[in-house]
């Protein structure tokens, strides 16, 4: 039986995901809160997420089947990859099913990845 190429693959994934979006309080003190979202509809912008969530960036933290970071509130690297576009659809950032995310302030990120101490 033949795979199924990229394409193909993208075209029967469903408009509605569940991710899960981690909201990041402090990286200093590893606070964060996992929130499981139903029903994601991935032809929304990043901007229009964001507006719903209330916070400033977006981030993937981890996608379904593939490796995930030893880090342990969310990985300070690949930024030019996994930071998401405002201007994006979900779906063209890269969010599928099962995708996890953090949502936090951008300066605290700045100022954490510039010293990245942990308080405990």
């Amino acid at each position: 039986m033949k795979s199924p190429d990229q394409k193909e693959f993208l075209h029967m994934a469903s408009k509605e995901v569940t991710i899960t979006v981690r909201l990041i309080r402090s990286f200093e003190h590893r606070n964060f809160k996992p929130v499981v979202y139903h029903g994601v509809n991935l032809d929304q912008t990043v901007k229009e997420f964001i507006l719903f969530l209330k916070q400033d960036k977006l981030k993937i933290i981890h996608q379904a089947h593939k490796s995930k970071t030893n880090e342990i509130v969310m990985s300070l690297e690949d930024d030019d990859r996994l930071l998401l576009k405002e201007d994006s659809t979900l779906k063209a950032s890269g969010i599928a099913n099962e995708t996890e995310i953090a949502f936090f302030c951008e300066e605290d990120y700045r100022n954490y990845k510039a010293n990245p101490l942990s308080s405990w």
